[in-house]
């Protein structure tokens, strides 16, 4: 249970920096300079790594996973474009409604309908209440906290 958490935190405390980054940033009139900007230093970075990590048969598998590889990138792309309006817009204190939907199609989504991840009746009352988060954060909205 501990190196999933380590993990999760290591990918939160990237995902803050993500978050922090992209709301100390100035305006741009172009929506996507900052993330083309961003995502072009993140390849860098990956590209190091890889070599840094390079294994025989590299190239093979990623013609092998080419389908896998266009669609997870399709999704970054699609996660940054929402990051940068949803921030860019409502702020960083909007973070907690994407991260609550992000719980609700990946782990039920992809996790559970997709590829049958088992689940535990905890981690359904978990999704349960996660679904209760989006009512009263929708609810609060309303009411004029952080309209």
């Amino acid at each position: 249970m501990l190196r999933p958490l380590l993990f999760a935190l290591f990918a939160a405390l990237g995902n803050a920096l993500f978050v922090y980054g992209q709301r100390s940033a100035t305006a741009s009139a172009n929506p996507f300079l900052f993330m083309a900007c961003t995502v072009i230093f993140s390849c860098g970075l990956f590209a190091a790594a890889t070599l840094a990590w390079q294994t025989p048969g590299s190239i093979a598998y990623a013609l092998a996973n080419i389908t896998s590889i266009v669609v997870a990138g399709a999704g970054l792309f699609v996660t940054f474009l929402g990051f940068y309006l949803l921030f860019s817009n409502y702020g960083a204190s909007q973070y907690a409604l994407y991260a609550v939907l992000a719980i609700l199609t990946t782990s039920l989504g992809v996790g559970v309908l997709v590829f049958r991840e088992p689940l535990h009746p905890f981690q359904y009352v978990a999704i349960a209440l996660a679904v209760l988060a989006i009512g009263l954060w929708s609810y609060g909205r309303t009411l004029g906290a952080g309209a």
